[in-house]
């Protein structure tokens, strides 16, 4: 349709002054987090505890640090990974899924055919190709990789926020038995601005984010005159080196806190766009970063005694307690508090994705700019990420364990992330498979290197996202599951109108009921309307005598009902064959209602609605309401039955003023009628094997999806008031 078509989103597309704009706001909501490495990784590879490292062995850690920044950052995600985004502008670990098995595009022209028969869930009988048979594994993959990206929407904050607050124990003994306290009061605060949206949030954070950036090149290069030897780190042969030397494979979980954060690059695309995030991290943020580690790395090999119980605070320029040591500290605090923003930010936009995709709950989400429509809030999200981070913090008192947690998320995603970008060179770019191969061999090499290390640390604090993640994914895998067969059951139960509703009219001649036409002179005088029991009662429009018994009369009332269509699809949902045997009346206007969110902030009021006419039957509407992203959901009758009489009056020119006027009242009697399916597990036949499956399934199915589904129904955000609304009970066997 060309509405559809119209309103379809696309990436975001900036250039000029525009685009730095854009770039600039990267550095608050990207950036931040990978900028607040520094913070704590020279720290994870060498803790205050253990012993003195050599000269050569700090050479090795920040050569490590310095090629891990580059060839997974820069070259994996800034260079590679952006590339496969969405046609929306996603990114993340479900939109790589996303790209590999598109979401079919509605048709609304056909969902407001209601006397045509449903093709939902007709399948080929073709031999599945390999792609397909992956799919389910690959959507486990993929809603694994989100769950973990979720998990560290609650890590960062902790972290981060928790390593900068420390910086007072460096300057004030004294205070370090309150560091978690005032780290639980900042998170609080962090998480209560998010309701005031990421746009105002990027122009606030990213001057932070600025000057942290700049302090972390300026600091670096004052450290780097300590040993400027140090740029031997530059050699990938010295990180090699200390590993062969060391034989210590633990170092590689310290050097992965480097590039925390890199997750965000691509999870963030939807609220940025390519060329913005590439230019930010290009030009400004990997040089920043690369000197702050080589200037560490100089001062802990110059004054390895005093440096090491806190490498970052204890290098910085100046005596402690002074006026650069406190200007420090101050920007150290902010930037993590961006930095926390970063992958809060990103665990909005992978929720949208996955809600969108009917892979999660569908929570309530609020749009928060009129420019991208990635920028949303979803308060259920925040507030469930601020009570687990404060927990975090409050038990997890070890920041060493904390950041070992951290860093196994991270490199799990990586892995993901390597995998499905592997299947999109072949399936989605159409280039050669041996690309999609090497891709593979190169980088998940190095992906396994971390992941291995990482996974080593289960049992000392990474297990917290290992749990968290597992938790997720099932919810998610249940919801994916339930959700098909709840829409599978939908679509089979879609009715041709034509075949259960009966009206005698007496001027309809078979070929108009065939051809679903009308020559404009509808007789709305002596009609009877019956509901027939058994649909095939009808043959080519005309009622079979055999079926004269099986026909019940409906009487018409004077009142508009709107019903809400849940699932897209031809023909009439079986909400409203449920209402006609609980109910055997039909409203004088009956209109069959989808909608359809799209991609601009505001749809014009005069563009919202497209209806057609059911010209068989009297008084039946198709009707799809265009709502843009920042729009209220507000279905107004009034503005409904205006479309209607425009097109009662385009059909039958002659028809009477009366007639109009009648139609317009029927707008302030309108009650909006919905679906609740109440779920039954549908049982398998076999012996102890099914008995058993069939236990398990109806658990799944009845005690626990039932019970989401009914705490949160797809109506929620969709509908008016409770009082204008009748919800028709459905018994869906799936």
């Amino acid at each position: 349709m060309e509405a559809t078509l119209k309103y379809k989103r696309r990436a975001l597309e900036v250039t000029g002054l525009s685009l730095f704009t854009l770039s600039f706001q990267t550095l608050g909501i990207i950036y931040s987090d990978i900028g607040t490495s520094p913070l704590y990784t020279l720290n994870g590879i060498w803790p205050p505890s253990g012993p003195i490292p050599s000269k050569e062995d700090v050479i090795g850690g920040v050569s490590a640090i310095v090629w891990a920044l580059t060839l997974l950052p820069l070259l994996k995600y800034v260079i590679f990974t952006l590339f496969f985004g969405t046609k929306e502008g996603e990114g993340g670990s479900f939109a790589l899924y996303q790209g590999l098995y598109p979401r079919e595009e509605l048709d609304f022209d056909a969902d407001r055919t209601l006397t045509g028969d449903s093709s939902l869930h007709k399948y080929s009988l073709k031999e599945r190709s390999i792609k397909e048979r992956l799919r389910w594994p690959l959507l486990i993959l993929a809603l694994f990789g989100t769950s973990l990206t979720m998990a560290d929407g609650m890590l960062t904050p902790a972290v981060s926020v928790t390593s900068a607050v420390s910086g007072i124990g460096v300057a004030k003994p004294g205070v370090t038995n309150k560091i978690t306290g005032i780290s639980i009061a900042f998170l609080f605060a962090l998480f209560f601005v998010q309701q005031f949206g990421t746009a105002g949030l990027a122009f606030t954070f990213a001057p932070i984010a600025f000057i942290w950036f700049l302090t972390l090149a300026g600091t670096g290069i004052y450290n780097i005159t300590f040993f400027p030897g140090i740029f031997r780190a530059f050699d990938p042969s010295r990180a090699i080196l200390l590993f062969v030397r060391t034989k210590n494979y633990d170092l590689l979980a310290g050097v992965l806190l480097a590039i925390t954060g890199c997750e965000a690059v691509f999870a963030n695309l939807g609220q940025f766009n390519v060329a913005s995030i590439r230019l930010c991290f290009m030009g400004f943020v990997y040089p920043s970063l690369v000197l702050a580690y080589l200037g560490q790395g100089a001062r802990l090999i110059h004054d390895p005694e005093h440096v090491l119980p806190q490498i970052f605070y204890n290098t910085i320029p100046g005596e402690v307690g002074g006026h650069l040591y406190w200007f420090v500290f101050v920007f150290a605090v902010a930037a993590t508090l961006v930095a926390s923003q970063a992958m809060i930010t990103a665990t909005f936009s992978l929720v949208q994705q996955i809600i969108n995709s009917k892979a999660f709950f569908p929570l309530r989400m609020l749009h928060t700019s009129d420019k991208v429509q990635g920028q949303v809030y979803i308060p259920g999200v925040n507030w469930t990420l601020m009570i687990a981070t404060i927990i975090l913090v409050a038990v997890f008192k070890n920041l060493t364990n904390l950041g070992l947690a951290y860093g196994f998320a991270v490199s799990t995603v990586l892995m993901v992330t390597t995998i499905l970008i592997s299947f999109q060179i072949r399936y989605v770019k159409k280039l050669p498979i041996i690309l999609g191969v090497l891709f593979f061999l190169f980088f998940g090499f190095l992906d396994g290197l971390f992941w291995g290390a990482a996974i080593k640390k289960v049992p000392h604090g990474a297990w917290v996202p290992l749990m968290i993640g597992i938790i997720l994914l099932l919810a998610m895998m249940l919801w994916v599951w339930a959700k098909s067969l709840e829409d599978a059951f939908d679509g089979k139960n879609r009715m041709n109108l034509r075949h259960f509703i009966y009206q005698e009219k007496g001027n309809t001649s078979e070929k108009d009921e065939e051809e679903d036409i009308s020559d404009g002179t509808d007789d709305t005088g002596n009609q009877a309307f019956y509901f027939l029991t058994h649909s095939n009662g009808l043959q080519k429009g005309r009622i079979q005598s055999a079926a004269m018994d099986d026909r019940k009369e409906l009487q018409r009332i004077p009142t508009c009902a709107i019903f809400h269509k849940i699932a897209s699809g031809k023909g009439v949902p079986h909400t409203f064959v449920g209402f006609i045997r609980q109910w055997p009346a039909l409203p004088r206007i009956v209109i069959f209602l989808s909608v359809s969110l799209v991609s601009i902030p505001h749809v014009p009021v005069d563009e919202r609605y497209v209806v057609t006419k059911v010209r068989t039957i009297d008084g039946f509407y198709g009707a799809t309401y265009y709502i843009g992203f920042r729009d209220d959901f507000d279905v107004k009758s009034t503005d409904l039955i205006e479309k209607i009489c425009t097109i009662e009056g385009q059909i039958n020119p002659r028809i009477p003023e009366s007639q109009i006027r009648e139609i317009r009242a029927l707008a302030q009697h309108t009650t909006h009628i919905a679906p609740h399916y109440h779920v039954v597990s549908k049982p398998m036949k076999g012996g102890y094997i099914a008995l058993v499956a069939n236990y398990f399934r109806s658990l799944l199915i009845e005690a626990v999806y039932r019970r989401i589904a009914t705490m949160f129904p797809e109506t929620a955000n969709w509908l008016t008031s409770a009082d204008e609304i009748i919800h028709v009970g459905i018994n869906a066997e799936i």
